[in-house]
Protein backbone atom coordinates (compact mmCIF):
# COMPACT_ATOMS: atom_id res chain seq x y z
CA UNK A 1 0.00 0.00 0.00
CA UNK A 2 1.53 3.32 -1.07
CA UNK A 3 1.33 6.55 0.92
CA UNK A 4 -1.70 7.82 -1.02
CA UNK A 5 -3.70 4.64 -0.40
CA UNK A 6 -2.59 4.63 3.23
CA UNK A 7 -3.86 8.18 3.70
CA UNK A 8 -7.21 7.35 2.08
CA UNK A 9 -7.63 4.44 4.47
CA UNK A 10 -6.56 6.58 7.43
CA UNK A 11 -9.10 9.30 6.60
CA UNK A 12 -11.75 6.59 6.28
CA UNK A 13 -11.06 5.49 9.86
CA UNK A 14 -9.17 2.27 9.14
CA UNK A 15 -7.33 1.28 12.34
CA UNK A 16 -4.64 -0.72 10.55
CA UNK A 17 -3.83 2.27 8.36
CA UNK A 18 -3.75 4.43 11.48
CA UNK A 19 -1.28 2.11 13.21
CA UNK A 20 0.91 2.06 10.10
CA UNK A 21 0.89 5.83 9.74
CA UNK A 22 1.80 6.31 13.40
CA UNK A 23 4.70 3.87 13.08
CA UNK A 24 6.00 5.66 9.98
CA UNK A 25 5.79 9.05 11.69
CA UNK A 26 7.24 7.84 14.99
CA UNK A 27 10.23 6.31 13.24
CA UNK A 28 10.68 9.24 10.86
CA UNK A 29 10.37 6.89 7.88
CA UNK A 30 10.74 7.97 4.27
CA UNK A 31 7.01 8.56 3.68
CA UNK A 32 6.38 10.28 7.03
CA UNK A 33 6.85 13.80 5.67
CA UNK A 34 4.42 13.21 2.81
CA UNK A 35 1.87 11.73 5.21
CA UNK A 36 2.06 14.68 7.59
CA UNK A 37 1.82 17.27 4.80
CA UNK A 38 -1.22 15.50 3.32
CA UNK A 39 -3.23 15.00 6.52
CA UNK A 40 -6.80 16.27 6.62
CA UNK A 41 -6.57 17.38 10.25
CA UNK A 42 -9.82 17.95 12.12
CA UNK A 43 -8.76 20.70 14.52
CA UNK A 44 -12.12 20.61 16.27
CA UNK A 45 -11.31 17.24 17.88
CA UNK A 46 -10.62 18.01 21.56
CA UNK A 47 -7.29 16.90 23.00
CA UNK A 48 -7.00 16.43 26.77
CA UNK A 49 -3.57 16.14 28.36
CA UNK A 50 -3.22 14.23 31.62
CA UNK A 51 -0.01 14.91 33.54
CA UNK A 52 1.23 14.60 37.09
CA UNK A 53 3.92 12.94 39.20
CA UNK A 54 4.57 9.20 39.10
CA UNK A 55 2.16 7.32 41.32
CA UNK A 56 -0.64 9.87 40.98
CA UNK A 57 -2.83 7.30 39.24
CA UNK A 58 -2.84 8.89 35.79
CA UNK A 59 -3.33 5.61 33.92
CA UNK A 60 -6.19 4.56 36.19
CA UNK A 61 -7.73 8.01 35.76
CA UNK A 62 -7.48 7.86 31.96
CA UNK A 63 -8.95 4.35 32.02
CA UNK A 64 -11.92 5.58 34.06
CA UNK A 65 -12.42 8.64 31.81
CA UNK A 66 -12.42 6.48 28.68
CA UNK A 67 -14.94 4.09 30.25
CA UNK A 68 -17.23 6.98 31.13
CA UNK A 69 -16.79 8.63 27.73
CA UNK A 70 -17.71 5.47 25.79
CA UNK A 71 -20.69 4.88 28.06
CA UNK A 72 -22.00 8.42 27.60
CA UNK A 73 -21.25 8.62 23.86
CA UNK A 74 -22.07 5.24 22.27
CA UNK A 75 -20.62 4.90 18.80
CA UNK A 76 -18.09 7.70 19.17
CA UNK A 77 -14.40 6.84 18.98
CA UNK A 78 -11.79 7.85 21.53
CA UNK A 79 -8.00 7.59 21.32
CA UNK A 80 -5.45 7.32 24.10
CA UNK A 81 -1.84 8.28 23.46
CA UNK A 82 0.21 7.08 26.42
CA UNK A 83 3.79 8.34 26.58
CA UNK A 84 6.00 5.90 28.48
CA UNK A 85 9.61 5.90 29.65
CA UNK A 86 12.05 4.38 27.19
CA UNK A 87 13.56 0.96 27.75
CA UNK A 88 17.36 1.30 27.91
CA UNK A 89 17.67 -1.98 26.01
CA UNK A 90 15.05 -1.95 23.24
CA UNK A 91 14.55 1.85 23.05
CA UNK A 92 10.83 1.07 23.05
CA UNK A 93 8.23 2.08 25.61
CA UNK A 94 7.78 0.33 28.96
CA UNK A 95 4.18 -0.77 28.93
CA UNK A 96 3.51 -1.59 32.59
CA UNK A 97 0.87 1.07 33.15
CA UNK A 98 -0.96 0.12 29.95
CA UNK A 99 -1.97 -3.15 31.60
CA UNK A 100 -4.54 -1.11 33.50
CA UNK A 101 -6.31 -0.30 30.21
CA UNK A 102 -6.63 -3.89 28.94
CA UNK A 103 -10.40 -3.77 29.40
CA UNK A 104 -10.63 -1.43 26.39
CA UNK A 105 -8.48 -3.39 23.96
CA UNK A 106 -11.44 -5.29 22.47
CA UNK A 107 -13.57 -2.16 22.13
CA UNK A 108 -13.53 -1.12 18.44
CA UNK A 109 -14.28 2.47 19.46
CA UNK A 110 -11.18 2.78 21.66
CA UNK A 111 -7.67 3.07 20.26
CA UNK A 112 -4.69 2.92 22.64
CA UNK A 113 -1.13 3.58 21.56
CA UNK A 114 2.02 3.76 23.68
CA UNK A 115 4.95 5.95 22.66
CA UNK A 116 8.47 5.95 24.04
CA UNK A 117 10.02 9.26 25.06
CA UNK A 118 13.33 8.16 23.50
CA UNK A 119 15.13 10.69 25.65
CA UNK A 120 12.86 13.63 24.82
CA UNK A 121 12.25 16.14 27.59
CA UNK A 122 8.91 17.73 28.34
CA UNK A 123 7.13 14.54 29.40
CA UNK A 124 6.28 13.71 25.79
CA UNK A 125 7.71 11.74 22.90
CA UNK A 126 9.49 13.81 20.28
CA UNK A 127 6.72 12.85 17.82
CA UNK A 128 3.68 13.32 20.07
CA UNK A 129 2.52 16.47 18.27
CA UNK A 130 2.69 14.84 14.84
CA UNK A 131 1.00 11.64 15.99
CA UNK A 132 -1.78 13.65 17.63
CA UNK A 133 -2.44 15.29 14.26
CA UNK A 134 -2.55 11.82 12.68
CA UNK A 135 -5.20 10.85 15.24
CA UNK A 136 -7.13 14.05 14.54
CA UNK A 137 -7.34 12.96 10.91
CA UNK A 138 -8.63 9.48 11.73
CA UNK A 139 -12.16 10.24 12.88
CA UNK A 140 -11.85 10.26 16.66
CA UNK A 141 -14.22 12.31 18.81
CA UNK A 142 -11.78 12.83 21.70
CA UNK A 143 -8.06 12.26 22.27
CA UNK A 144 -6.45 11.73 25.68
CA UNK A 145 -2.68 12.07 26.08
CA UNK A 146 -1.02 10.76 29.22
CA UNK A 147 2.49 12.08 29.83
CA UNK A 148 5.41 10.39 31.59
CA UNK A 149 5.34 12.66 34.61
CA UNK A 150 5.64 16.21 35.72
CA UNK A 151 8.63 18.44 36.38
CA UNK A 152 10.25 21.74 35.56
CA UNK A 153 10.62 21.06 31.84
CA UNK A 154 7.55 18.89 31.43
CA UNK A 155 5.09 21.55 30.33
CA UNK A 156 5.03 20.72 26.60
CA UNK A 157 1.62 19.10 26.99
CA UNK A 158 0.08 22.56 27.40
CA UNK A 159 1.24 23.48 23.90
CA UNK A 160 -0.52 20.44 22.48
CA UNK A 161 -3.67 19.88 24.52
CA UNK A 162 -6.83 21.96 24.47
CA UNK A 163 -7.30 21.10 28.14
CA UNK A 164 -4.46 20.19 30.49
CA UNK A 165 -5.35 18.19 33.60
CA UNK A 166 -2.71 18.11 36.35
CA UNK A 167 -3.17 15.14 38.68
CA UNK A 168 -1.89 15.24 42.26
CA UNK A 169 -2.31 12.99 45.30
CA UNK A 170 -2.96 13.80 48.98
CA UNK A 171 0.68 13.14 49.88
CA UNK A 172 1.47 16.36 48.03
CA UNK A 173 -0.60 18.36 50.53
CA UNK A 174 2.30 19.70 52.57
CA UNK A 175 4.50 20.26 49.53
CA UNK A 176 2.19 22.07 47.12
CA UNK A 177 4.11 25.30 47.72
CA UNK A 178 7.14 23.65 46.14
CA UNK A 179 5.33 22.68 42.93
CA UNK A 180 7.13 24.48 40.15
CA UNK A 181 5.38 27.58 38.84
CA UNK A 182 5.40 26.28 35.29
CA UNK A 183 3.22 23.35 36.32
CA UNK A 184 0.82 25.64 38.16
CA UNK A 185 0.48 27.77 35.04
CA UNK A 186 -0.25 24.98 32.56
CA UNK A 187 -3.20 23.47 34.45
CA UNK A 188 -6.70 24.08 33.15
CA UNK A 189 -8.04 21.61 35.71
CA UNK A 190 -6.47 20.21 38.88
CA UNK A 191 -7.39 16.71 40.05
CA UNK A 192 -6.74 15.43 43.54
CA UNK A 193 -6.83 11.71 42.88
CA UNK A 194 -6.94 9.02 45.58
CA UNK A 195 -8.95 11.57 47.55
CA UNK A 196 -10.11 8.89 49.99
CA UNK A 197 -6.68 9.15 51.60
CA UNK A 198 -5.80 11.40 54.51
CA UNK A 199 -4.66 14.84 53.46
CA UNK A 200 -6.94 15.27 50.43
CA UNK A 201 -8.82 18.24 51.89
CA UNK A 202 -5.55 19.84 52.97
CA UNK A 203 -4.19 19.54 49.44
CA UNK A 204 -7.33 21.11 47.97
CA UNK A 205 -7.07 23.97 50.46
CA UNK A 206 -3.38 24.54 49.72
CA UNK A 207 -4.02 24.44 45.99
CA UNK A 208 -6.69 27.11 46.24
CA UNK A 209 -4.39 29.27 48.35
CA UNK A 210 -1.43 28.81 46.03
CA UNK A 211 -3.51 29.55 42.94
CA UNK A 212 -4.88 32.74 44.44
CA UNK A 213 -1.41 33.93 45.37
CA UNK A 214 0.59 32.88 42.33
CA UNK A 215 -1.60 32.44 39.27
CA UNK A 216 -1.55 35.27 36.76
CA UNK A 217 -4.62 33.96 34.96
CA UNK A 218 -7.94 35.66 35.40
CA UNK A 219 -10.19 32.63 35.11
CA UNK A 220 -10.69 30.32 38.09
CA UNK A 221 -8.98 26.95 37.76
CA UNK A 222 -11.32 24.16 38.96
CA UNK A 223 -10.14 21.49 41.39
CA UNK A 224 -11.80 18.06 41.36
CA UNK A 225 -11.48 15.24 43.87
CA UNK A 226 -11.52 11.72 42.43
CA UNK A 227 -10.92 8.12 43.34
CA UNK A 228 -10.27 6.73 39.89
CA UNK A 229 -10.11 3.11 41.02
CA UNK A 230 -13.77 3.28 42.12
CA UNK A 231 -14.99 5.85 39.53
CA UNK A 232 -15.71 8.40 42.25
CA UNK A 233 -15.78 11.90 40.78
CA UNK A 234 -15.09 10.69 37.23
CA UNK A 235 -18.44 11.80 35.82
CA UNK A 236 -17.96 15.31 37.19
CA UNK A 237 -14.40 15.45 35.89
CA UNK A 238 -15.38 14.35 32.38
CA UNK A 239 -18.14 16.97 32.34
CA UNK A 240 -15.63 19.63 33.40
CA UNK A 241 -13.23 18.54 30.64
CA UNK A 242 -15.93 18.62 28.00
CA UNK A 243 -17.19 21.99 29.21
CA UNK A 244 -13.75 23.53 29.62
CA UNK A 245 -13.87 27.06 28.25
CA UNK A 246 -11.18 27.92 25.75
CA UNK A 247 -12.52 31.33 24.79
CA UNK A 248 -10.91 33.63 27.34
CA UNK A 249 -8.37 36.13 26.10
CA UNK A 250 -5.67 34.80 28.42
CA UNK A 251 -6.26 31.26 27.15
CA UNK A 252 -5.89 32.36 23.54
CA UNK A 253 -2.78 34.41 24.30
CA UNK A 254 -1.18 31.47 26.10
CA UNK A 255 -2.05 29.02 23.32
CA UNK A 256 -0.74 31.42 20.69
CA UNK A 257 2.62 31.68 22.46
CA UNK A 258 2.85 27.92 22.90
CA UNK A 259 1.90 27.36 19.24
CA UNK A 260 4.72 29.70 18.26
CA UNK A 261 7.16 27.68 20.37
CA UNK A 262 5.96 24.45 18.72
CA UNK A 263 6.43 25.98 15.27
CA UNK A 264 9.96 27.07 16.19
CA UNK A 265 10.85 23.53 17.28
CA UNK A 266 9.43 22.11 14.07
CA UNK A 267 11.43 24.63 12.05
CA UNK A 268 14.59 23.68 13.95
CA UNK A 269 13.99 19.99 13.23
CA UNK A 270 13.40 20.76 9.57
CA UNK A 271 16.59 22.80 9.24
CA UNK A 272 18.68 20.20 11.06
CA UNK A 273 17.50 17.49 8.67
CA UNK A 274 18.84 19.53 5.76
CA UNK A 275 22.39 19.13 7.00
CA UNK A 276 24.64 16.10 7.06
CA UNK A 277 25.05 15.75 10.81
CA UNK A 278 27.56 12.91 10.51
CA UNK A 279 29.85 15.14 8.47
CA UNK A 280 29.17 18.01 10.87
CA UNK A 281 30.25 15.87 13.82
CA UNK A 282 33.44 14.78 12.06
CA UNK A 283 34.31 18.36 11.18
CA UNK A 284 33.58 19.47 14.73
CA UNK A 285 35.85 16.80 16.23
CA UNK A 286 38.61 17.81 13.84
CA UNK A 287 38.17 21.54 14.45
CA UNK A 288 38.28 21.24 18.24
CA UNK A 289 41.87 20.03 17.98
CA UNK A 290 42.92 23.45 16.70
CA UNK A 291 44.49 25.72 19.35
CA UNK A 292 42.24 28.66 18.50
CA UNK A 293 39.00 26.65 18.23
CA UNK A 294 35.89 28.73 18.90
CA UNK A 295 32.57 26.88 18.86
CA UNK A 296 30.56 30.02 18.10
CA UNK A 297 32.71 30.88 15.11
CA UNK A 298 32.59 27.26 13.97
CA UNK A 299 28.78 27.18 14.07
CA UNK A 300 28.49 30.50 12.25
CA UNK A 301 30.87 29.44 9.51
CA UNK A 302 29.22 26.04 9.12
CA UNK A 303 25.58 27.14 8.94
CA UNK A 304 25.82 30.43 7.04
Amino acid sequence: MDASQLLDSLHAGDMRALARCISLVENDAEDSGLILRSLKINHSVPVTGITGPPGAGKSTLVNALVSRFTAQHPGKKVAVLAVDPTSPFTKGSLLGDRLRMTGHYNNPNVYIRSLATRGALGGLSAKTMQITDVLRAAGFSHIFIETVGVGQSEVDIAALADTTVVVLVPESGDEVQTIKSGIMEIADIFVVNKSDRDGADLLVKNLYTTLQESSSRQEEIPIHKTVASTDKGINELLTAIENQSSHSSSHHARKAELLYQRAIRQAQDFLIKKYNLSAFRSELEKAQQEPEFNIYRFITEHFT
